[in-house]
């Protein structure tokens, strides 16, 4: 049995269709289902719905054979012990720092000011600034991060940025981009030497899903 660890929402939706792909169909529709565990029209294989920071710790400890989770999430909570075979070209989005329309980042960036900034990407945080040279005091939240700056919690936040509109709704400006980020395939390494076969044909007809022109 193998079994795939995904998280609900944009990664399990961009994630079915190179599922198709590989000729794997899921039986059930996880806004329809309370079930944590989902069947796929393969007998070998189930799928099972994990917080999308759970995937990796499911996969690196063998609690899931392979996983989807995006690149913030490896970099942020780490990524030993896993093999990335394969960047999905799914769930794009990019990380950014953000501040308040009337902030003036730069100046207070070339003045040397101490920042303080809300983010729960505290380590890809503090490695962005430290290579620039800005010092910043870092606040970790777990939500709703467009708050810190209205409310005078922090000057900036660092977060996923996909369409920009929920910056714009609360008068927030991205003023930089830390980098691009998109979904990983994951496989745990044990699990690649046991079951090499039916994994090595899961990864090879993502491969060839993800090189077809749309």
């Amino acid at each position: 049995m193998l079994t795939l660890a995904l998280s609900k929402g944009r990664i399990f939706d961009d994630t079915v269709p190179l599922l198709r792909a590989a000729g794997i169909e899921v039986l059930d529709d996880p806004d329809k289902s309370r079930k944590l565990i989902l069947a796929t029209n393969r007998p070998d294989l189930r799928v099972v719905l994990v917080r999308a920071t759970d995937v990796p710790t499911y996969v690196q400890h063998g609690g899931a054979d392979l996983g989807v989770v995006g690149k913030d999430t490896l970099l942020e909570s780490g990524s030993e012990g896993l093999y990335q075979p394969l960047d999905l070209q799914i769930a794009k989005c990019r990380i950014s720092v953000a501040v308040r329309e009337d902030f003036d980042y730069a100046a207070a960036v070339r003045q040397g000011s101490r920042l303080k900034v809300a983010t729960k990407y505290v380590a890809i945080a503090r490695d962005f600034f430290a290579s620039k040279g800005v010092h910043v005091d870092l606040i970790k939240l777990y939500g709703s991060m467009e708050l810190a700056p209205l409310t005078g919690l922090a000057d900036a936040i660092v977060d996923l940025v996909s369409t920009g509109s929920t910056l714009k709704a609360n008068h927030l400006v991205e003023v930089e981009r830390i980098m691009d980020i998109s979904s990983r395939l994951v496989v745990n390494q044990t699990a690649l030497k046991l079951k090499r076969e039916p994994i090595r044909q899961i990864i090879d007809a993502m491969a060839l899903a993800i090189a077809q022109p749309a």
